[in-house]
Parts: C-alpha cells; structure tokens; sequence
C-alpha cells in the first residue's frame, strides 16, 4: 500500500516534469536554470524517469542513472572551473539525443543492428564539445540500419513512426533522432547525413533539419555509410538551436582525413535574393505536397525573393551515382565483412543493398568519380543565376504500409531533391512550411554551396519570422528567431549603408557586382542625423554624428576585403567610410559625411530613413511600387 502511495506520487511529479519540460528548446532550458530552485540534479533525473516510462521504438538506448550521474559531476566541475559564466557553457544542462551509429565514451553503439554492438570508449569530436558547452546525453536514438534508407523502418528494434499520425513514416536513417525531438523529450538530436538523412525526417516532423558543409564537423567516431560523404547533422525546433548546435560540434580535425577548414564563409546573400526551384517538379501522386510547396514559394515571393526555375537533370544525374553506382562499394567497405557473416539481426534490405557493393570494380569507381567531376563541374554554375536552391525536402509522404510492400523504389523517390547535395560538396537547410491539408507536415530545404552555411541560416531565420511554426508535434508554438549575429568573415568588411546604396537603390549595383553579402537590416544609434544632399546625382543622403538625433535605418553588407579599397574610391565628397555605432550597440564601418553640409541640406532625420523619404517625394500612385521595389 505504501509502494503504491508512493508510485502514484513519483507520477504525479514526472507528469509535472513533462508537462513543463517537454517542447523546451535551448534558450528555455537554460532560462529555467535561472531559477535556483531548478537544476540539471533535479530536472534531468525526472525526465529520464519519464522517458524510461515511456519508452518505445524511437530510442535503442537510455543512460542510466550511473552514466547520468558521472556527466552530471563532470558538468559540476565545469560549471566551477568556469565561475559559474553561462557564456563559457551555453548549453549548461540541456539534454540531448544521439543517432546510434555515432559513439560516445562509455555508450554502446549498435549502428541499428544488435549482433554489430561494440562500446565506445573515446567519444565522436563533435559530441565531445557538446558535453564541453555543457549538453547533457540522455539516449541514443533508432535508424535504418547502418544509416541505409530514407524511411525509418529497416531496423530489428523496430519501426519508427511519425510524430503527428503513427500509420506514416518518420523517414531516415535518422527517424529516431528526429522524432524525440518533434515529440518535445528533447530539444536537440544529433543525425548523419549521406544522402538525405538528416533533412527527410526533419520534413515529416516539423522539424529544422541542419546538412553541415562536408568536413565542417567531423565525422570521425561515426560508422561510416560513405565515409568520404558522411556529415554529422542536427535536429531541433527551430533555427536558433540548430545553428548554436552546430557551431558547437564545428572545428578542424586534424585526426579526421576528411575534415577540412573553411577557405570563404559566406555570411548573407546579396540582394535581391534568387532562389532556384525546380522546372516541372515531380510529385508521384502527391497533390498535397505539391499544393503545399506551390503556396511555400509564394510565400518566398512575397518575402522579396526571385524565384529561377531550372533545369534540374544535371543535379538527378549526380544522385543517381549514390545508389546506382560504385558508391555502394563504400558501404562495402564500411561494414561487408560482417553483412558477409549475415548475422541474424540483419534487415534483409539493408543487406541485399550493402552486398550489391562487392560487385563493383576499382575501374567502376574511377569512372564514375570522372563523371561526378564533370557533373560537379557543370553544376556548380547554377551558382551565377541563383543564390540558393529552394526545394521540397521529400516530394512525398508515404505511409508505412506502402513501404513495407514497395520498400526500394519508394525510398529511393524520397531521396529525389536530396541524394546530390553531399555528392556536389553543397551544404543545405531543411525547413517546416506549414501543415497538409491531412494533418502531415511539409518541409522545404534550401540548398548552396559549401561554406554557405550562416548565409542559410540567416536566410532561413527570415523565413521562420515570416511564416513561424509549432515546437515539432507539440502543438506549442515558438518564439521568433534572433537577430542575425555572426560574426563578419575574417576576409569580409562589414559596411552599413544608408541611401543610394541601399536594395534596390541606383547605386547598389557597385556592392553586387563586388559579390557584397546582404546580412541584415538594422538600425544606428540615436545620435545621428541625416540630411538630404543639394545636387547630388543620383539623390543621396549624408549621415552626420550630431549627439542628439534619432536612430536611422541602415543595411549591413559584408564586402570582400580585397574589393573594400575599390568601393571606397567611389565614394565622392563630402561622403567618406568610418565607424557607426548601431542602436544594439556594435560598431561597424559605414558611410558618415562631413558636417559642413548640413547649412544647405535639408533635414529629413523625421523619416527614419533615405528609403522613405524617397517614397515621400514620389506621385502617391507609384509610392507603393517603388517602396515594394526597395
């Protein structure tokens, strides 16, 4: 009797502890360690009971409570060796979720095949920072097994459903990772990418779904599927998260041969803004995928973007080299001598598909390696009509029954807009885009080349502000993304510009055609004043430093520093390059103008900006054009 009285009341606590916690993303974490009534000793332990309870096939493995406590004391010290600083570990305490073919120290690591379990004893680099910021591992989560297939159903610890409706697919490999996440357990997982895996299960979950440029992160202590094609990727609520993740899990590794150091990071793409989408886009039946992607690039329209369409054979030329080709022969390499064995844990069609790799020959891979040059080559000029790609991240959604009855021609339809990202050595984005009209989410992914990663995160941080979604399958809705704040590229200049120069204005053809990155809109302190320039052709503005003014509206750019001297020179007086000081407080380079002009120029600071005052001077009937058009 007294057991009982005392089981109903630990349930009792872990619903409150579930009710609170579930749906959390990292800010709300760490938010509720503020309080010092709540700490990682005490919310953890609860939530892990919780999930314990709970238990189903989306986790192979939780920690116990001896692995829970030993990073709980390691997080401890941490916490006092960095004098209790939350910026020296920005993930104090936040639980998180690991794709099982990924190891950490003191974690078994199964690859989604039982017979193929081994213990780790070092962790993966880029777990091992996470736990460094201070994230917390609180279980490894199901895949297709050895990360082969799209569909989340090729594993003996069983399928893995979807959040929102149990009869369709999660997708994969990465179904597990995903699917805690859009379940609310955790805010967080870590997946792999070879060919999809970390976008398509973000696409049927509500979910972000972050492809890292290849060797961005490093891939050792993962079991390989390519190893030459393999990313570590992340899921989480938002676009926040998954960009704070990342930079986390980011850095060389000079123990890993494919990881690699950035030459060029983009930071923002110029305006305005190109996006490519598919010609004729395939469906295969699904009319409300279609329906919902045709309303998503509207949508895009009407946040300002260019919509491209192209040609999209060269890039379904390259995704047939994965799965068709000699890149079989990589998983062979990975894991064939034990599928050889044929263990008795094994998924038949990830067996069938690992074996077919033995058939090729050393020819068949260089031949096929010429081609991929070629078709990277070709491809790689899509860059000089568009920004980024802005495609389904699935065409459809299946359910599992058709799966199981079709399970490789349907998984191979899955891969149709993602299979050729990591083949041309391009990073993507996966996005929610609203809900189908059957109650299924749909997603988009946004794709450009490599070392484009903050410029999609920037850019997907507009689209959550524009058209905002639901924490995952909770129902409970999201706060709006922060302000870009990456750092400007060490080969880059940021400039803040304030009138001709402006999107859309006649002079911001000198920072495109130096390939200028747009980063954000903004705003400078209140102690300027802008004036409007007699005689200036074209019309310009000077912004002069007076002590008591108002704040201004401006927009960021990140200039190239070896084109910086070009597009200083043709700047005329009385305008000049010098530091502004923004209303948040940074200081960046900017236009600024000599104070004698201000006896023959009209103030015009009351507007808040060149770009309406220009509106004001315009017949009412082309207002609305011309401010549209900026």
């Amino acid at each position: 009797m007294a057991w009982a009285l005392r089981r109903n009341v630990l349930n009792l606590v872990y619903k409150k502890v579930r009710n609170a916690v579930y749906g959390w993303t990292i800010k709300d974490w760490c938010a509720a360690y503020h309080d010092k009534s709540q700490s990682p000793g005490v919310l953890l332990p609860s939530l892990l009971q919780q999930l314990r309870q709970r238990q189903d096939n989306a986790w192979i493995s939780l920690a116990t409570d001896a692995q829970l406590a030993s990073q709980l004391d390691a997080l401890a010290r941490r916490w006092q060796d960095a004098d209790g600083d939350p910026a020296v570990l920005p993930l104090y305490g936040v639980p998180f979720a690991l794709k099982d073919n990924i190891d950490a120290a003191g974690w078994a690591t199964t690859a989604g095949c039982p017979d193929y379990l081994y213990k780790a004893s070092v962790s993966a680099p880029g777990i091992e920072k996470l736990q460094r910021a201070g994230a917390i591992l609180i279980g490894k989560t199901n895949l297709d097994q050895f990360a082969t297939g799209l569909v989340g159903t090729r594993s003996p610890f069983g399928i893995v459903a979807n959040a929102f409706n149990p009869e369709y697919i999660a997708g994969g490999s990465s179904s597990g990772s995903a699917v805690v996440v859009s379940r609310g357990e955790v805010p967080f997982a870590i997946g792999t990418d070879t060919a999809g895996s970390g976008r398509v299960p973000a696409g049927f979950n509500n979910l972000v779904g972050l492809k890292p440029t290849r060797g961005w992160i490093s891939s050792r202590g993962v079991v390989p599927a390519c190893r030459t094609l393999d990313c570590l990727s992340v899921f989480a609520l938002d676009v926040d998260d998954a960009a704070l993740v990342a930079e986390q899990m980011a850095g060389f590794d000079s123990d890993d041969p494919y990881s690699r150091e950035s030459t060029t990071t983009i930071s923002g793409f110029p305006a305005p803004l190109r996006l490519g989408i598919p010609s004729g886009p395939e469906w295969f039946g699904d009319e409300l995928a279609q329906q919902r992607y045709i309303e998503t690039c509207a949508d895009w329209q009407a946040l300002g973007a260019e919509l491209v369409e192209l040609d999209f054979s060269l890039l379904h030329q390259a995704a047939a080299l994965l799965y068709e080709g000699p890149w079989l022969a990589e998983r062979y390499v990975a894991v064939g001598d034990f599928v050889a064995r044929q263990g008795k844990s094994l998924d038949p069609v990830v067996s069938g598909i690992i074996s077919k790799g033995r058939d090729f020959a050393a020819s068949d891979y260089f031949r096929a390696e010429y081609r991929r040059a070629e078709l990277k080559r070709d491809s790689d000029r899509i860059w000089q009509q568009v920004d980024a790609l802005l495609v389904p991240t699935a065409p459809i959604h299946y359910r599992i029954s058709d799966i199981q009855a079709e399970p490789v021609l349907l998984n191979s339809r899955l891969g149709t807009y993602t299979n050729f990202v990591n083949l041309l050595d391009w990073c993507a984005l996966s996005l929610p885009a609203g809900m189908r009209t059957d109650g299924l989410p749909f997603g988009v992914t946004l794709i450009a080349p490599a070392w484009s990663d903050r410029a999609l995160q920037s850019l997907a941080r507009r689209w959550q502000r524009h058209a905002p979604w639901n924490r995952g399958a909770t129902g409970k809705s999201l706060p709006a993304p922060q302000p870009c704040s990456h750092q400007c590229a060490p080969d880059y200049v940021r400039v803040a510009v304030v009138g001709a120069h402006l999107s859309g204005m006649p002079l911001n053809y000198q920072l495109v055609e130096r390939r200028a990155l747009f980063v954000e809109r903004a705003t400078t302190s209140s102690e300027y004043r802008l004036f409007a320039l007699p005689d200036a052709v074209p019309p310009k503005p000077g912004l002069i430093c007076v002590g008591d003014g108002a704040e201004i509206e401006v927009e960021l750019w990140d200039i190239p520093i070896t084109l910086f001297g070009s597009f200083v020179a043709l700047i005329p007086a009385p305008l000049g390059i010098g530091t502004l000081r923004l209303a948040d407080g940074r200081s960046v380079k900017g236009f600024i103008c000599e104070d004698r002009v201000r006896q023959g120029a009209r103030d015009i600071t009351a507007f808040g900006g060149w770009r309406a005052y220009i509106a004001s001077t315009l017949p009412k009937h082309n207002s609305a054009t011309t401010t549209t058009a900026g």
